[in-house]
């Protein structure tokens, strides 16, 4: 992966991570840099996941690779706001 493609990644994972949080129900009470965090996370998981399927070449957009990363970011996001709601964060 070159730099621009690790920086593109990055910058999606935001995006992720943002919609991840907007799919999980209620108040997550974690910071949003976590939630980018569990973004690039979840993108990069996500594209390796749509490769080894073999949806990650489609024409147009990657609906399903993006579904998968919303998916893994969403999943994280649960995950992560649980267990510091149950800290007493």
């Amino acid at each position: 992966m070159e730099v621009t493609g690790i920086l593109a990644a990055i910058i999606i994972g935001l995006v992720i991570g943002a919609l991840g949080r907007l799919v999980v129900p209620g108040k997550q009470n974690i910071p949003i840099w976590l939630t980018m965090l569990i973004g690039v996370v979840a993108a990069l998981i996500g594209t390796f996941l749509a490769a080894a399927i073999g949806v990650d070449e489609t024409d147009g957009v990657d609906w399903i690779e993006l579904a998968i990363q919303v998916g893994l970011a969403a999943v994280g996001v649960a995950i992560v706001a649980g267990a510091r709601g149950r800290r007493g964060h």
